[in-house]
């Protein structure tokens, strides 16, 4: 796209990426702003749940390729200065009861949540990095700063009977960011929150119960888990752990759209699903099948993008991982009491 943006005549542009152009968006003026591109402009992206893209993003210029692009590049630089995770969630909901949450460490397109009316996708950072940076190395990570309201912190401090600190240690008498978001991604994933709290959740932002002293560590591994597993760094998704194969040898094809008859239950609570007329994922929860988050069921939406594509060894090993996280986040969502 780069190169197209560079060499290519307008009208050939146009109709090759089949857009048109806007009062906000001429394709002559956005020209100077492709060709220095850098390999640090090319990024990549959280664009669906399990499901990641690349995109152009200059953060020198991204207010000028895209409209309103001051707000985003004043977020998303935070996730270009270093290392960061994202909390994702909506705040309010259409179509669906709240299962609208999510966590990144890149990037994120507004619809990674939902593609639902409403149902618009908002970012969270744990840390904010100094405006400045464009890209900051590692022994600069630590001018970072939590992104956390002090006046709270040192009321859950006082209530937990720990001392808060800005980066993670081993030390059991402090606690630190990522273990505040691992305490609020449990909860999200409360059934009995989720239920209780319902009504409240379809019209704003969720809130979160101030942790209590006796069970917030239990919450705080059990969010760590899910972390984990939605991020695909689990050590429950190494290869050996996968239970879900794929046994047929052919041309990997997805020549299937993927509906529901396309998934065979042959076993109790598990099942086969075809992607074309000789090979099939096998064992196959139908809890990972059917799981929803926010507004889509990443089992069967990412086989579906890849209708009419060949999966190779990297795209088989991926979806067989995605299962595997669906999956394991039931079961987890279980364990935790509210």
């Amino acid at each position: 796209m780069v190169s197209d943006m560079k060499t290519l005549p307008k009208q050939d542009i146009l109709k090759k990426y089949n857009f048109n152009e806007t009062d906000d968006w001429n394709l002559e003026e956005q020209r100077q702003y492709f060709s220095n591109c850098k390999d640090i402009d090319i990024q990549k992206v959280n664009y669906r749940p399990f499901e990641y893209r690349f995109t152009f993003y200059p953060l020198d210029s991204i207010s000028k390729i895209i409209p309103r692009g001051d707000s985003r590049k004043g977020l998303m630089q935070h996730f270009r200065s270093g290392e960061n995770l994202g909390l994702l969630t909506c705040r309010q909901q259409s179509t669906f009861d709240f299962q609208h949450v999510f966590v990144s460490r890149l990037i994120s397109d507004m619809c990674s949540i939902s593609l639902q009316t409403k149902e618009t996708g908002y970012v969270f950072p744990l840390y904010l990095y100094p405006e400045s940076s464009q890209q900051q190395s590692l022994d600069e990570s630590s001018d970072r700063k939590p992104n956390l309201n002090p006046d709270l912190v040192k009321e859950i401090a006082a209530k937990l009977g720990l001392t808060f600190v800005a980066e993670k240690q081993s030390d059991d008498t402090t606690f630190a960011p990522i273990d505040l978001l691992d305490y609020i991604y449990a909860v999200l994933h409360s059934p009995r929150y989720r239920e209780t709290y319902k009504e409240f959740l379809k019209i704003d932002f969720p809130r979160v119960p101030y942790p209590e002293k006796e069970n917030f560590w239990q919450r705080v591994k059990l969010g760590g888990e899910l972390r984990q597993l939605h991020l695909l760094e689990s050590p429950l998704l190494e290869n050996s752990q996968l239970k879900t194969t794929y046994p047929a040898s052919g041309d990997n094809l997805v020549s299937r759209k993927i509906h529901k008859s396309d998934y065979e239950i042959t076993g109790e609570n598990s099942g086969r699903l075809w992607i074309n007329d000789r090979q099939y994922f096998d064992n196959v929860p139908q809890t990972a099948w059917e799981f929803y988050i926010g507004g889509y069921q990443p089992a069967q939406k990412w086989l579906k993008d890849r209708n009419g594509r060949t999966l190779n060894r990297e795209d088989i090993l991926h979806y067989r991982k995605i299962i595997q996280a669906l999956s394991e986040t039931e079961r987890l969502m279980q364990e935790i009491e509210l």
